[in-house]
């Protein structure tokens, strides 16, 4: 969500903010600011609208300055306008702030200072918590430091908050809870980020802040502090990460670009950990938990959005493999939902950025009653990571595209070899098996090369053809259920198209009302035990008059006599099939979404990593 960054140094500051400002737009945004101390005054630029919109504002007369702060607000608390736009400054004007996050008691805070006659320019909750910092600095009459940390004792919600001070030409203080933040660290010089990508163009160094701590940033100095007042060790890590990676290299959009790059970034997912030849799975964090995993009276995987379709599709793998009884949860729910956990538990937390929110406060809850915690994340060092127990890393790169597409196919690949490997230390599946899905799973990178290479032009033809449709609807069965939900939410999000996803056999329970000769019906129908009864299903839409579109096998007869139009797949094991199946919907989605010209890569309202409820 809200993307924030932060420079102090001997460079002018403005250019390092607004590049990694642009650098953090995938994660959505509707408002953009900056604020940078000039000669003891603090001046501070922002406007609705994307960050073009900022750099209008300021102007060529560039503030000349060596520190500043900068943010891109996705909105909570007021709507998206100029006066919400971060960032705040205190009513004295001493203090700037930036705000990831939520504080949940600041009308309490807010009505506490109004009575001592503060007045808000905005409505949002990070002006009032800029306020109580400064209130609490007058009437204690201490430092800036000292005032948050006094502040943040007292405020309930998440955070990540970076200041500025007439008083200190030199340096930034900012605190988390909840929220990622991480400091790059250069030649007599810092970077602050929601995430790595806006410093990777200066340094690769980089230390990663946990919740409950502050750090205090000078050029040539980081002081890490609990909220206790004591001081910790930075553990400075190197990034694996090259500055082309979050660049389009000559694609005309990131998502397009991240759907071609999964032959490379399933390869990389298995890399290391299939052994074809000798059909050996290496994965060290099933390793670390081994016992836990051999006694686990269930597992739970929790995960939001894509990611929980992924983790639906590891249910029907993991307990067809390993014959342990698995339940997938919304994070958003489970959280709430006071579910009945203990030691005999196992918690697979799937997360594209491993600081969602509500999978973080699952797993707190969960941990706090003795579950096991593995993590699948994408991003080395985040929150999740640090959290759990054990885990696998995606190794999917920065994904720059809202809508997930290579992460997901990358967390597929991961949750396969998870239930591959489980199997093989339960003993539940046989050698001979375990060989052939191994061999059908290091073969998806050629075949999803295949469809890129084979299915495009068909692809864009069934885009045009069906872009002005209200309605969609995907239907699949058994492992093909979670793609057909899959390609609906890519289609709702990239075209602002009405999609829904159904298992096939439900839709004689409600969805077939909607069939008519304007709806397009999307059948996920590659070759499996399922197949004749999907075939069944295709025949009642077309008895209808439903326009039928079918995902299949290669060499399928039956499925192109019956539907109007038809994308074609390489053959695979019906375990494994998913992950070619999702590739045309992902291509699907975004043809239709250029068709009608929306911003594929920032669809609107969206958020790339949701961070706050």
């Amino acid at each position: 969500m809200c993307g924030i960054v932060g420079y102090v140094g001997s460079k002018p500051a403005y250019p390092v903010l607004i590049s990694g400002l642009k650098r953090l737009e995938y994660r959505g945004y509707d408002s953009a600011g900056v604020a940078l101390l000039v000669d003891g005054n603090l001046q501070v630029f922002k406007k609705e609208g994307k960050v073009a919109a900022l750099e209008g504002v300021v102007g060529e007369q560039q503030p000349l300055s060596k520190i500043g702060i900068g943010h891109t607000r996705w909105a909570t608390h007021g709507e998206p306008c100029d006066r919400n736009a971060h960032p705040h400054l205190s009513n004295d004007g001493s203090i700037a702030m930036i705000h990831n996050g939520i504080i949940e008691n600041y009308a309490q805070l807010k009505a506490e200072l109004e009575k001592k006659g503060y007045t808000f320019a905005s409505d949002t909750d990070s002006e009032v918590l800029v306020n109580f910092i400064a209130d609490i600095r007058m009437n204690n009459k201490c430092s800036l430091e000292e005032a948050v940390r006094i502040a943040l004792k007292r405020i309930t919600g998440a955070y990540v908050i970076l200041l500025l001070d007439n008083d200190m030409p030199d340096t930034i203080i900012a605190a988390r809870k909840g929220s990622p933040l991480v400091i790059g660290v250069g030649e007599n010089e810092h970077f602050l980020g929601s995430d790595a990508s806006p410093m990777l163009a200066y340094t690769k160094d980089v230390v990663y802040i946990n919740d409950y701590e502050m750090v205090i940033v000078r050029p040539d100095e980081l002081i890490l502090k609990n909220l206790v007042n004591e001081k910790l060790t930075p553990f400075v890590q190197r990034l694996d990460l090259d500055l082309a990676a979050i660049e389009k290299s000559g694609y005309e959009h990131f998502m397009l670009k991240e759907i071609f790059e999964q032959p490379q970034t399933i390869f990389d997912s298995f890399r290391g950990r299939l052994d074809v030849e000798q059909a050996m799975l290496t994965l060290s964090g099933l390793d670390a938990i081994k016992d836990k995993l051999l006694a686990a009276r269930r597992i739970i995987i929790v995960a939001c959005g894509t990611s929980w379709h992924a983790g639906l599709l590891a249910e029907y793998l993991i307990e067809e493999l390993c014959r342990v009884n698995v339940e997938v949860e919304y994070a958003s729910e489970f959280r709430y939902r006071n579910p009945i956990i203990d030691e005999n538990d196992v918690i697979i937390a799937v997360s594209q950025s491993g600081e969602t929110a509500d999978t973080l406060v699952a797993l707190e809850n969960a941990k706090k009653q003795g579950a096991t915690i593995f993590g699948i994340v994408n991003v080395v060092g985040s929150s999740i990571a640090r959290m759990a127990d054990a885990g696998a890393y995606t190794h999917a790169g920065p994904e720059i595209g809202v809508a997930s597409t290579k992460a997901f196919t990358a967390q597929l690949v991961v949750l396969e070899l998870f239930a591959l490997k489980l199997a093989q230390m339960k003993g539940t599946a046989s050698p001979e098996r375990l060989r052939q899905l191994i061999a059908a799973l290091h073969a998806v990178p050629e075949q999803v090369q295949w469809i890129l290479d084979n299915q495009l032009d068909n692809i864009k033809r069934i885009a045009t053809k069906y872009k002005d449709a209200r309605d969609f609807l995907f239907l699949g069965r058994g492992y093909n259920f979670p793609i057909a939900l899959e390609g609906a939410l890519k289609l709702k999000e990239i075209s602002y198209i009405h999609a829904e996803g159904y298992p096939a056999a439900e839709m004689k329970h409600g969805p077939i009302a909607l069939v008519d000769e304007h709806l397009p019906v999307v059948f996920v129908a590659t070759q499996d035990p399922f197949y004749e009864k999907v075939v069944s299903n295709m025949q009642e839409i077309k008895a209808r008059k439903g326009r039928l579109i079918a995902v299949v096998s290669e060499g399928d007869e039956m499925a192109e006599q019956l539907a109007e139009d038809v994308i074609t797949v390489p053959k695979s094991d019906e375990l494994i099939s998913p992950l070619l199946a999702v590739v045309p919907l992902q291509l699907l989605s975004y043809y239709v979404g250029i068709e009608l010209q929306v911003d594929v890569d920032k669809p609107r309202n969206l958020a790339k990593s949701v961070t706050v409820e």
